[in-house]
């Protein structure tokens, strides 16, 4: 068979797969299930194309970059809507208080939790790194991992490289808040939240000084909400059909020896995802909220966030699960789905930048397991967790803030591409879980949480809409 006459069929094959997702809306599943379908698809499909062709094929890599316009475009939609999606919640959320003191009391607990998991989280990732004797010597250099480290070097370092801590936090204070909202640095996204911030105390103040002026203001902030929502919600239909033109690709192009020989890595990080959940629950559990019925009525937000990879397109549904099914009020949920897309992230900006640091430190003549250097790492990783975007990426930026603020190579995020795919969707799980976790234990301290719709049993789908 001609390479020309493989490409057709590929191609072929893939549209018609594309068309058999699409009609799985007649059977009326949720989008979660659609997403699990495509997921499944994409491996079986990827799989296929792996051993027909093999890696190295120039027929399969001429498919992909077909694939790509559909994978790559989803991705590119969920960075396209990540600004607007967060300016507007916070903005919303925060306007829709009836005084800035409360917002000082919702920020100051949200924030705080987001932190404070992060924190264990960080000291998680680093005790993992001790149990399987992880390091970062003998890891392979590839080919992928070359280029990966070529476009770090080229690329992302120089966005992040020069940044000390008190610059990081600096750099959250917008100077120009439409350069920030075209993601023009690596700490655009908090700048953002800062920017959404001020404006939302600006509409409180309004409010109180010309009612009438404060609640056309309001009204305009509410209708830019719903426009912006039913933009995110056009793109997160869009997920099942990109899920699986990026399962393919990672499937089709992986080298299952590669990810055997860093399969350690992924048990000890998901070893690591499954205790944080764990941290997750016992929190729960102290404030006074049934864990298992926690879980039961997010579990379609997380198996979203999961197949999606991506936090920041989490949001609505975030948002929806917490006022829809466990009673948290609005504003307690904008703030902390919005918060914990950019602050906090337990996975991406937790664990996998200790257990890198952790893993580095020897090779470069320092004990990773000296206390000092411990309760160092776990603060800069927490500080530096502030403003890592919600989308795929967001872990290997955070690691290339916090590797060189320790003195360390940045070499490993490269070494590890074969197996970030399957790691990512784990992470981005419990980043969602620890944005929902947060808004939960904060609306129960301050004693705002429905109880009644908690403890109801609801049937509908969140994500259907």
């Amino acid at each position: 068979m001609s390479a020309s006459a493989g490409f057709i069929i590929n191609l072929v094959a893939f549209v018609v797969l594309l068309i058999g997702l699409g009609c799985l809306g007649r059977f009326r599943l949720s989008l979660s299930g659609k997403v699990f379908i495509g997921l499944v698809g994409g491996v079986v499909f990827g799989l296929v194309l792996h051993f027909i062709y093999g890696v190295d094929s120039p027929v399969l890599k001429k498919s992909l970059d077909w694939f790509n316009i559909v994978g790559g475009g989803y991705v590119n939609l969920l960075q396209m809507v990540v600004m607007p999606l967060v300016f507007v919640s916070i903005l919303s959320a925060i306007a829709r208080l009836h005084d800035a003191s409360s917002l000082g009391k919702i920020s100051a607990l949200t924030i705080g939790i987001l932190l404070f998991t992060t924190m264990i989280a960080a000291f998680v990732g680093i005790m993992m790194v001790r149990l399987f004797g992880l390091s970062a010597t003998g890891l392979a250099h590839g080919v992928a991992e070359t280029a990966r480290i070529t476009a770090i070097d080229s690329q992302y370092l120089p966005r992040v490289e020069n940044l000390t801590v008190p610059q990081t936090i600096l750099s959250f204070i917008p100077r120009n808040p439409f350069a920030e909202l075209t993601g023009a640095n690596s700490t655009s996204i908090i700048a953002v939240v800062v920017f959404a911030a001020f404006l939302g105390v600006a509409a409180i103040e309004l409010m109180r000084d010309n009612k009438e002026q404060g609640e056309r203001v309001l009204a305009a902030v509410s209708s830019l909400q719903a426009w912006v929502m039913k933009l995110v919600r056009l793109v997160i239909r869009l997920t099942p059909y990109g899920v699986f033109a990026l399962m393919v690709k990672v499937v089709a192009t992986s080298d299952l020896n590669d990810i055997k020989k860093l399969l350690l890595f992924i048990v000890a990080s998901y070893l690591a995802i499954a205790i944080m959940f764990a941290v997750h629950s016992g929190l729960l559990t102290l404030s006074g909220i049934n864990p298992l019925r926690f879980f039961r009525k997010v579990l379609p937000v997380l198996t979203f966030a999961f197949t999606s990879r991506s936090s920041a397109a989490s949001i609505p549904l975030s948002i929806e699960a917490q006022t829809r099914r466990i009673g948290v009020p609005q504003s307690i949920a904008s703030f902390a789905a919005s918060f914990g897309a950019t602050i906090g992230q337990n996975g991406c900006a937790g664990i996998y930048p200790a257990m890198l640091a952790t893993m580095v430190a020897p090779t470069v003549g320092i004990n990773p397991f000296d206390p000092l250097w411990i309760a160092t790492l776990v603060g800069i990783v927490t500080v530096s967790s502030a403003g890592v975007a919600g989308v795929g990426g967001g872990a290997t930026f955070a690691a290339l803030i916090v590797l060189p603020a320790m003195g360390l190579p940045v070499t490993i995020v490269g070494l590890l591409i074969s197996i970030e795919p399957l790691i990512d969707m784990g992470r981005t799980a419990l980043n969602v879980n620890g944005s929902m976790t947060a808004g939960t234990i904060a609306s129960q301290i301050l004693g705002q949480t429905d109880k009644h719709v908690f403890n109801a049993d609801h049937d509908a789908e969140l994500s259907r809409h």
